[in-house]
């Protein structure tokens, strides 16, 4: 019954299906995603939505990202440690009440040490409540195209509750983050750090047992279980794995868990790198067809894609793999370069079909009034 309304859920929300590729894991939710194209390679429940744990900090850190990015935050700002942030349970970065800490040294308290009093701190610098941060969650992920996530606080506790994600949501709002903040990423990748004088190491072990990991983040509640967000890159090929609902038993050392959680993340990833290569598609201004053109000086205008493409699929697909231009219907002249005139479909057995937008490589300009009637004509003619 699950299944069934997952398989509806994607056709509501235009997505496809990946190919069940030979990967398994005993993760409740899971799903690999092409960093690249932004293309599901393979899912395992991962359009569910469920508790994220601290894996929800990726949006607290997208909102304090943003505003670095764009200026209104400099990373040497300095924000106040209410007693509200200080009172916060969970991980914490130890922070001391009524003092002032840098914006840096609060993102690396949030990525490294998962500290949920830090989280507190931002929101309240940020949203002047943590409410008010929660309701900018919910609106960015609105944004972002997250709609499998719901946002009541900024560090992922499960008091209040009501905090949710989708394995899909956590996949894209990471991408979003490497790509968007390159900048400001690799923080994830420090493996510790040290504050009040309390050095902690940076709970994702990945890090230093899988080949080209440099992020992101993990989280655990008894709700939730253990789960991870997984991103590595090895040449031009970068992947993201997600796994949520890792369940392990409770030792007094919660290390066990963690390391128990990193060993089937780095198993999945290496499959992944194994069964999914990534293979050129589409070159730096590679003119991929001819889309047909009315009442223009020329009947049809090249169509190219807006930068080079390359496409991750199962080894064993790659040799059926075919492409094939979709004209935009009733496209009528004038033309100008770069608007969009098309689709080409990219197609593969056991591959979800991928739509690249296509745009004019050259300007069509209109026929005048004789030409524009003899075009008339040769429609009749040719109807």
């Amino acid at each position: 019954m699950l299944r069934r309304f997952c398989l509806y859920l994607c056709v509501f929300l235009g997505l496809a299906l990946p190919a069940q590729a030979q990967i398994q894991t005993n993760a409740k939710h899971a799903l690999l995603m092409d960093a690249g194209t932004g293309q599901v390679l393979w899912q395992k429940e991962g359009l569910v939505a469920n508790p994220p744990a601290s894996m929800s900090k990726l949006m607290t850190l997208d909102l304090l990202f943003g505003r670095l990015k764009d200026g209104r935050v400099k990373l040497t700002d300095t924000f106040p440690v209410s007693e509200r942030a200080w009172r916060t349970g969970g991980s914490r970065m130890f922070l001391d009440v009524g003092t002032r800490v840098s914006v840096e040294n609060l993102i690396r308290g949030i990525i490294i040490q998962s500290g949920n009093h830090a989280c507190v701190v931002v929101a309240e610098a940020l949203g002047g409540t943590v409410e008010g941060f929660a309701d900018m969650m919910n609106a960015r992920a609105k944004q972002l195209g997250l709609n499998q996530s719901h946002f009541v606080n900024p560090d992922g506790l499960p008091e209040p509750p009501g905090q949710m994600m989708s394995a899909l949501d956590l996949a894209k709002l990471s991408r979003h983050l490497i790509t968007e903040y390159a900048q400001y990423y690799p923080y994830f990748s420090e493996r510790e750090f040290t504050w009040n004088k309390i050095r902690q190491p940076n709970r994702d072990l990945v890090l230093g047992m899988l080949e080209g990991a440099d992020g992101l983040k993990t989280g655990h509640t008894d709700a939730a279980g253990y789960g991870i967000v997984v991103s590595a890159k090895r040449g031009s090929q970068r992947l993201i794995l997600v796994l949520n609902g890792l369940r392990y038993p409770q030792y007094k050392n919660d290390y066990f868990p963690n390391i128990r959680r990193a060993e089937e993340a780095v198993r999945v990833m290496e499959l992944a790198f194994r069964e999914f290569r990534s293979y050129p598609v589409l070159k730096t201004n590679q003119i991929v067809g001819n889309v047909p053109v009315l009442e223009g000086v020329d009947e049809a205008v090249p169509a190219t894609a807006a930068r080079p493409l390359n496409v991750t699929m199962q080894v064993e697909s790659r040799k059926g793999m075919k492409t094939a231009l979709k004209p935009a219907a009733g496209l009528t002249a004038p033309i100008s370069v770069g608007q969009r005139v098309g689709t080409l479909v990219v197609t593969a057995p056991d591959f979800p079909p991928l739509n690249v937008p296509v745009y004019a490589a050259q300007a069509v300009a209109k026929v005048r009034l004789i030409g524009g009637m003899w075009n008339s004509v040769k429609r009749k003619i040719w109807k």
